[in-house]
């Protein structure tokens, strides 16, 4: 267990904490590209600042401090100029993708001489798009790599998808390193749902592996054995906030009491010949069902939601009773405070990538395609990790699969 000046350390990552300056270190994924196609301009909150999302004329993205330089207005609520910069609906100072201020209307008129926009510039933060998601970086330069996973690359139909959940991040992604859960949260309890009083194949052993990337966790149940690749290939607790299966799911720290999942999901195209998804659909979740009042039990990670949220806002570790089954999350919070001692050291942290040289289909932990989530299936796969997929991603996804050769349910 922790003490609670621990648990505040590990949990806290708002301007100014320990933490808040380790996990700025790192890129997050705060949007879609698809939602700055539909709107360019999007408010945000990542790890308790509230920012701005815009993407001028030219396609270039800016991340801007939310209240304007000027007289604090929510930059959100303005515009994207035609001849480029985010203008501010309140007095119209422009901004463009860097922070500079381009443009003061009546300051430009009453003192043209003055050029005092070359005083003035707005707080800007990196960013860049990746695999149909859009990524923030709000730490200190030099900026590292933003990871180019080989998975990315893979033919299959991909989509994003988001849900916000009213806890901290850390309890969020402790789960990642937790192989037990499975056969409880989401094999027992889904027997329960649907009536059957039965129990799944039981854990007899758990291990688990660092690599530079993060840690894999390794599982033998009852109706396996070490040949099965749970265990020799395992699955990844993915640096510093996420966890890959096949699939990616981060947990981005909104502020210390609230995180943003993102889902990034890729189901198989039947056939072999070339398939390139010109655009990622993006779409968001709910946690909460709106008859009940109760959090959703569905799906695969709206489970997961109920035991991070089950917890509280922040997590008490300090009344924990850890057991064998927790090495993994004890070994994620011991790394983590190793993570601390280096930053002070100016060193960098676990998972960071500098050499641009190795940011090229960086390849992770496989599990093959044959069993899991790509295991060959007649039909097309239903989407069984979050609630609510909308019906015209589904209609797509069923298109392209009679398009490449493949069947439809009658």
């Amino acid at each position: 267990m922790l003490t609670p000046e621990q648990n505040d350390l590990l949990a806290k990552v708002g301007p100014g904490t320990p933490m808040g300056r380790l996990m700025r270190r790192y890129w997050h994924p705060v949007a879609a590209v698809g939602e700055l196609d539909d709107n360019p301009v999007k408010p945000i909150r990542l790890m308790g600042e509230d920012l701005v999302l815009f993407r001028d004329v030219s396609g270039e993205y800016g991340l801007l401090e939310r209240h304007c330089p000027h007289r604090r207005a929510d930059l959100s609520y303005g515009w994207v100029e035609e001849d480029g910069g985010l203008r501010c609906s309140y007095h119209g100072w422009l901004f463009d993708t860097t922070g500079r201020c381009i443009g003061q209307p009546y300051e430009q008129i009453s003192h043209p001489e003055a050029n005092f926009k070359e005083k003035v510039r707005a707080t800007a933060y990196h960013v860049q798009a990746k695999a149909g998601l859009l990524w923030a970086y709000i730490g200190e330069e030099p900026v590292p790599e933003l990871w180019d996973w080989d998975r990315y690359y893979d033919r299959g139909y991909k989509q994003v998808v988001f849900s916000e959940i009213p806890c901290n991040w850390l309890q969020c992604q402790e789960n990642s390193i937790d192989p037990v859960h499975f056969e409880w949260l989401h094999s027992n309890q889904s027997l329960r749902l649907k009536g059957d009083p039965g129990y799944s194949p039981t854990h007899t052993r758990i291990g688990f592996d660092e690599f530079e990337f993060g840690i894999r966790y390794l599982r033998i149940r009852s109706d396996t054995d070490e040949e099965n690749e749970l265990w020799k290939v395992g699955r990844v607790c993915l640096w510093p906030n996420a966890l890959y299966t096949g699939h990616f799911e981060w947990r981005v720290p909104i502020d210390d009491e609230h995180t943003l999942s993102v889902g990034w999901f890729i189901d198989p195209i039947p056939g072999e010949q070339p398939f390139e998804q010109e655009r990622i659909p993006y779409w968001h979740s709910p946690i909460v069902d709106e008859k009940t009042g109760r959090w959703i039990s569905s799906h695969i990670m709206n489970q997961d939601f109920i035991a991070w949220v089950g917890q509280g806002a922040v997590s008490d570790r300090w009344n924990e009773h850890l057991g064998e089954s927790d090495r993994g999350v004890i070994m994620l919070r011991k790394q983590f405070m190793d993570d601390l001692a280096v930053i002070e050291d100016g060193g960098d942290p676990k998972g960071i990538l500098r050499d641009a040289g190795r940011n090229a289909m960086v390849p992770l932990p496989r599990i093959r395609a044959e069993i899991g989530q790509f295991a060959p299936t007649r039909y097309p796969p239903r989407f069984p990790f979050l609630v609510d997929q909308p019906e015209a991603i589904e209609a797509e996804y069923h298109a392209l699969w009679a398009e490449y050769g493949g069947e439809l349910p009658a």
